[in-house]
C-alpha cells in the first residue's frame, strides 16, 4: 500500500508544472521599478538572468600552460628507497 501511495504522490507532483507563458492577472500590475530605473520591466526582461550568472572565460588554459618546473622540495617519503 505504502509503494503505491509513493508512486500517487510522485506522479501528482510531476503534473505540477506549467509549460505556458507568464501573463499578469487581470487587476495587477507589475512591481514598481527598481531605484533609479527609468521603466518598469517587463515580465519577460525580469526572467532574462543578468551576465554574473554566466560570465564567460577569460582565460584559455590550453594555450596559457607551461611546463612545471623541476622542484627540488620534492623529495620521497623518508623509508623509501
Amino acid at each position: 500500500m505504502k509503494p503505491l501511495l509513493l508512486v500517487a504522490t510522485a506522479l501528482a507532483l510531476t503534473a505540477c508544472g506549467s509549460r505556458g507563458s507568464l501573463e499578469l492577472e487581470e487587476g495587477k500590475t507589475l512591481p514598481p521599478a527598481p531605484y533609479g530605473a527609468r521603466e518598469t520591466p517587463t515580465p519577460d526582461k525580469l526572467l532574462e538572468p543578468p551576465p554574473e550568472t554566466r560570465p564567460g572565460r577569460s582565460d584559455e588554459i590550453l594555450t596559457e600552460s607551461q611546463e612545471r618546473e623541476d622542484d627540488p622540495f620534492d623529495l620521497p617519503p623518508p623509508g623509501a628507497r
